[in-house]
């Protein structure tokens, strides 16, 4: 499969992201990888880059960001997290998912043995505030219409709480 066509192309503005682990695995189940992916965007938060909303799943994340160069900030993030989650799964000793990831695993990237992010962010810029509203409202509706929770702030992984005026996970920020 060739590369995405979707790019930043505007280095400081806000864009709606989605990671996705490599063929759909479910490895956000447990809280310890979870917690990774918070570190990290609770890093890169204090290094400048604005989190409007997000949202974790069991396989994917979306996220609404904005930074000075949010195409490296994202790079980062997926090369930070996926060093980080493949040494979690040794450690829990998930040979079956370790395995998936090195099957899977694209065939030009010969630097490593796993791959845990699919390629690309599919980058949507936010073009204006009734756009920013609708992919906030997506994001947060994502584990509702799953069946997961019934109400938006009930799921932990989320900024929904944050827009309910109670504390999240990260610092969020709300105005644009």
């Amino acid at each position: 499969m060739g590369r995405s066509r979707y790019k930043f192309r505007q280095r400081n503005a806000p864009y709606f992201v989605t990671c996705t682990v490599l063929n759909w695995l479910p490895v956000f189940t447990r809280p310890e990888p979870v917690g990774i992916v918070i570190d990290s965007l609770d890093f890169l938060i204090k290094d400048g880059m604005k989190v409007y909303a997000y949202v974790i799943l069991e396989n994917h994340m979306h996220l609404i960001a904005q930074s000075d160069d949010i195409g490296r900030d994202m790079g980062r993030f997926k090369a930070h997290t996926a060093k980080q989650l493949i040494a979690l799964l040794k450690d829990f000793k998930a040979k079956t998912i370790l395995d998936q990831l090195r099957f899977y695993k694209e065939a030009h990237k010969q630097d490593r043995t796993y791959q845990f992010w699919q390629e690309g962010v599919h980058p949507e810029l936010i073009h204006n505030l009734n756009m920013m509203r609708d992919k906030v409202e997506y994001i947060h509706q994502n584990p509702v219409k799953r069946g997961y929770v019934d109400e938006p702030e009930h799921w932990r992984y989320s900024s929904a709480r944050d827009y309910m005026g109670r504390q999240g996970m990260i610092e969020i920020c709300q105005q644009r």
